[in-house]
């Protein structure tokens, strides 16, 4: 798969693509990145991803290599070098290479990396019959211990979480926090869809305010539905109508059943649907072309 790469702004072919094993974010996870999509070529929110970057890096004391310009430039060049329509941006910024110790005030310069190439989480069959969902036994922990509002590199919980689902033959895995509440999905947000109210959780029930979250909310409204942030169990989403995730890289997704009981029809529902069609035409429409 080929994929465009570029590390502190230059360009490098991907073989060439090499970071030091002494940068502090593959030694401790010290660093942040935005998942981004591009759809018909435009890059879908781009201004609204790299200040949420800028919001977390504040939050970690991390000082961003380049000016907003210059990291929407490096983003920009690099999708424009995959030169394909269709894509997935990973922007990254580790504290960059230091000595040994999670003391981050020895590393001198930190490490900006773009790397675009497609993607493909679900098949045309899993987003038509919606995905099967387990219930991790891992838990989001609280704001005080890891604030998973900061797109940090440790995204390990999400990774036990994912494999805990493939273990047990589901598509993907939900995360309650410590007091039993829905958070999200291992790598997405999660929606609720009960006649004509659409639901999602808080941030404060350990979500990440995802992008593409926002515009959901916002095309919901738009489609008529009264939609917000409300509190979550796992009994709202067995006596949903629908279900569904919604993620960069996802897009929007349906979910037919939670620990093996359907929910609504057992299959995509007619909202979620909807929703995708409008979110992807909002995608494919808004912000300049980077690829013609």
């Amino acid at each position: 798969m080929n994929k465009a790469v570029s590390i502190d702004g230059q360009l490098v072919a991907e073989k060439d693509a090499k970071i030091s094993v002494l940068d502090h974010g593959l030694l401790y996870g010290d660093g942040l990145f935005e998942g981004i999509r591009v759809r018909a070529g435009r890059i879908f929110r781009l201004e609204q991803h790299l200040a949420r970057l800028e919001l977390g890096a504040r939050a970690l004391g991390l000082d961003l290599p380049f000016d907003g310009e210059g990291r929407a430039r490096i983003v920009r060049e690099t999708v424009r070098a995959f030169a394909q329509k269709e894509a997935y941006v990973r922007l990254l910024v580790t504290r960059g290479e230091g000595p040994l110790g999670v003391d981050p005030s020895t590393c001198k310069q930190p490490t900006l990396v773009c790397i675009v190439a497609e993607i493909g989480l679900y098949s045309a069959e899993q987003r038509a019959q919606g995905l099967t969902l387990i219930t991790s036994s891992y838990r989001r922990p609280s704001p005080d211990v890891q604030d998973v509002a900061i797109k940090t590199l440790n995204y390990l919980g999400s990774v036990l979480a994912k494999q805990e689902a493939r273990r047990q033959g589901a598509d993907e895995a939900l995360l309650l926090n410590q007091s039993g509440r829905v958070s999200e999905a291992s790598v997405a947000n999660i929606f609720v869809v009960r006649g004509r109210t659409l639901s999602t959780p808080p941030a404060l029930d350990g979500c990440l305010e995802g992008i593409n979250r926002g515009a959901v909310l916002e095309l919901a409204r738009e489609f008529g539905f009264s939609a917000g942030e409300r509190s979550l169990g796992r009994r709202d989403l067995l006596a949903a109508d629908e279900v569904f995730l919604t993620g960069s890289g996802a897009g929007v997704v349906g979910v037919r059943s939670l620990d093996g009981r359907a929910i609504g029809r057992g299959r995509t529902g007619e909202v979620t649907l909807e929703l995708e069609r409008r979110h992807r035409a909002l995608a494919e429409s808004e912000g300049p072309v980077t690829v013609p």
